[in-house]
């Protein structure tokens, strides 16, 4: 499973905070268009059968343990297979609308946390969103297609039956309780993904195979903090400046600082989040010798100040 384990930096982004919890009951005729922009999605197949399509042209069929996830940009229809035309648009703020407008919200309300049209449809689906940026690390989002999905015999766990069972319930501190379930069922699924075998041909499976940059990558990974140059990498790689720059930019398609200056950055968007850290606790994090350095990197990379990157991303929390 090493090559799992190499990817846990990006599953310890997710940190779901009053994500959008919902369970969904649906007789057919039925068709949903998601156009809710949310960072990320888990869709879950508890019983029957759904269809995702996503505007990127990927398809897939749920079946019972099956689950996909999402991310944002990209919208997409769920259906049950026919050729029904959306029945349901869900807008931003998971606002559900009717082909003419009016809202569906109260209408198709059939209990805690429970929404459909119809209390005995065979068709049982759970719906998890990441709403705010600040809940999902920008790394992993970069690192995920729009649409991925693992199917029931790839993988064994109690979650979604958690997790149904837990949506449903009304008690104290249930929200807390539907957050971790998220983050946990979300965490199970990639690892699985990351696992697959047909993604051994993706440039980042590549990447890591690869005796010179996978060795490279471990360290930038491992200790960003570090004030790395391309001579104190390739000393420790064991090969000379123009071998490891070569190789890195033809695996990897960039030079290897540049990579650092990124992997950087994205750790550093990822910090200023967090309440308790401030622009001169997260330089340090991530390597910069002052406040002043992160902010005019952040600034020339990103577009906006770290302390812009703050507001908005709070903002949209």
């Amino acid at each position: 499973m090493e090559e799992i384990d190499e990817f846990s930096g990006l599953l310890e982004g997710p940190r779901a905070r009053g994500a959008f919890a919902l369970r969904g009951l649906l007789a057919s005729p039925w068709s949903l268009r998601v156009e809710a922009d949310s960072p990320l999605t888990v869709i879950a197949m508890v019983r029957g059968e759904c269809h995702i399509f996503h505007d990127n042209g990927e398809c897939v069929v749920l079946g019972p343990g099956d689950v996909a996830i999402t991310r944002a940009p990209g919208h997409y229809t769920i259906t049950d297979g026919t050729a029904t035309q959306p029945t349901v648009y869900i807008h931003p703020g998971q606002d559900c609308r009717a082909p003419d407008g009016r809202s569906l919200s109260e209408e198709m309300k059939l209990g805690v946390r429970t929404w459909g049209n119809d209390a005995g449809a065979s068709t049982l689906m759970l719906i998890g969103s990441y709403e705010s940026m600040a809940d999902v690390s920008e790394r992993l989002r970069g690192a995920l297609p729009p649409l991925l999905w693992v199917k029931s015999e790839e993988w064994d766990s109690p979650l979604v039956q958690l997790l149904n069972d837990e949506m449903a319930r009304d008690a104290p501190g249930q929200a807390a309780v539907l957050d971790r379930l998220l983050d946990m069922l979300l965490i199970a699924i990639l690892r699985t993904w990351f696992g697959k075998k047909e993604l051994q041909d993706a440039p980042w499976y590549q990447a890591k195979g690869d005796k010179v940059v996978g060795r490279t990558l471990k360290l930038i990974h491992q200790n960003p903090s570090h004030p790395w140059t391309l001579n104190s990498l390739s000393a420790k790689v064991g090969v000379s400046r123009a071998a490891l720059a070569r190789r890195f930019n033809e695996v990897v398609g960039e030079p290897p600082m540049a990579f650092l200056t990124q992997w950087r950055l994205a750790l550093a968007a990822d910090l200023l989040c967090e309440p308790d850290e401030t622009v001169g606790t997260v330089a340090e994090r991530v390597g910069y010798s002052s406040p002043f350095a992160l902010s005019s990197a952040f600034k020339r990379v990103r577009g906006v100040s770290p302390q812009e990157h703050r507001a908005r991303t709070l903002a949209a929390s």
